[in-house]
């Protein structure tokens, strides 16, 4: 985990840089005493080669968090009361790292090499305080195992629409979950924001969960 932290104000809200309705309703799960806002960012997804698919997450997440201060100074607002939470997820396979499917077809290939298969998916968090150096970046990592899948019942799913904006061209958290055979690790992290990590790195701005 990578921290930096200097003399720190009191959270008074949180800015949620995603404009991910599944991240909103985890968000929101937590029940925080903190009003919660939501900032969509367009930020550049593109990473180096040699980055580890931790490394991936992590440094995407931050750069999101990163857009998202910029667009509040650049909105007149500088205040370090504001907690600035970005999130990534990756599917990887075999060492290949698999976003979100550009199209229709690409996503019955995803689904066609998973099938049958175990995979990795990993997830990053940034945490960053506006207008200070206080950040936290960290990531997990979930298995899953994928069902053996004939190609009518991939392209019967990938009709559903639900692949287009999901890494690896599947959500468990919908239809997916018909797909997915099993799972070793945090479930909330195949989701896209990995509850119980996103509770110990808000505690360490002292913000707690329950």
């Amino acid at each position: 985990m990578n921290e930096e932290q200097q003399n720190q104000a009191p959270i008074s809200r949180i800015v949620l840089a995603s404009s991910s309705p599944r991240r909103k309703e985890l968000v929101a799960s937590l029940d925080l005493s903190l009003p919660v806002s939501i900032l969509s960012t367009d930020t550049d997804e593109s990473f180096e080669q040699g980055w580890t698919p931790a490394e991936v997450v992590e440094q995407l997440s931050l750069r999101k968090g990163r857009a998202a201060e910029a667009m509040l100074k650049q909105g007149g607002d500088h205040g370090d009361g504001t907690l600035i939470l970005s999130a990534d997820t990756i599917v990887v396979l075999d060492g290949d790292v698999l976003g979100k499917p550009a199209n229709d077809e690409e996503a019955v290939a995803m689904l066609t090499g998973l099938q049958g298969r175990q995979h990795d998916v990993y997830s990053g968090i940034a945490l960053i305080q506006a207008g200070t150096t206080n950040r936290i970046v960290a990531s997990r990592r979930t298995k899953v195992t994928m069902k053996p899948l004939d190609e009518d019942r991939i392209r019967r799913y990938v009709a559903t629409g639900e692949p287009r904006d999901k890494a690896g061209a599947y959500g468990i958290q919908g239809f997916g979950a018909t797909l997915v055979e099993g799972i070793e690790g945090c479930y909330f992290n195949v989701v896209g924001l990995p509850i119980s990590l996103l509770s110990d790195m808000l505690e360490k701005f002292g913000i707690r969960t329950y």
